[in-house]
């Protein structure tokens, strides 16, 4: 399964009913503000696994937070601290706030939501990614973190990340660095 398909399953559903309440929106709105946003975290979070530097950050962020609560508690997801963590997330992720703003954008010209409302829950959306991925790979982080083989948990991540199911995560990261050039 995906990440955009484990965010949108029927498990993750009070996450995204915080998502709406919180953001004014229905639950179909936040779903494809989702649809729209996961793939840009997505593109990011390989582009991270790309690199060793990036893979080693990512993991030991995943390892060592405590991003599963914005799962396990999604009423947090419209907290002052979620968004600050969510910022710092998407810093990680896509580099700069001028690509925070390209992806609000991008989704509002798909969805026909408000940019702004969209850079507002940019944020949020990060940090649920980060908390569905932390709680994922939990079983495999504690096991790397004993024995300090990663291979475990990057095949994980990459599955999670494969958006064309090919089995491969770079042609992902290729496609993805061409739509922001």
């Amino acid at each position: 399964m995906d990440l955009l398909n484990l965010l949108l399953d029927s498990s993750n559903s009070q996450a995204l009913k915080q998502l709406a309440s919180g953001f004014g929106i229905s639950e179909s709105d936040a779903t494809n503000a989702l649809s729209g946003m996961v793939p840009a975290l997505s593109g990011g979070l390989r582009n991270s696994l790309s690199n060793a530097g990036g893979q080693a950050g990512l993991l030991k962020a995943l390892a060592g937070g405590s991003h599963q609560r914005y799962v396990d508690q999604p009423e947090t997801l419209t907290d002052a601290s979620t968004i600050t963590d969510g910022n710092a997330i998407l810093g990680h992720l896509l580099g700069s706030k001028d690509a925070s703003r390209r992806v609000a954008s991008d989704v509002a010209a798909q969805t026909g939501l408000d940019d702004g409302l969209l850079k507002k829950m940019l944020p949020a959306v990060a940090a649920l990614v980060m908390g569905s991925m932390s709680k994922q790979t939990a079983g495999v982080a504690n096991a790397t973190s004993s024995s300090g083989d990663n291979s475990g948990m990057l095949g994980m991540l990459a599955g999670l990340l494969d958006a064309d199911k090919d089995g491969s995560v770079m042609d992902d990261v290729v496609n993805m660095a061409r739509k922001f050039l």
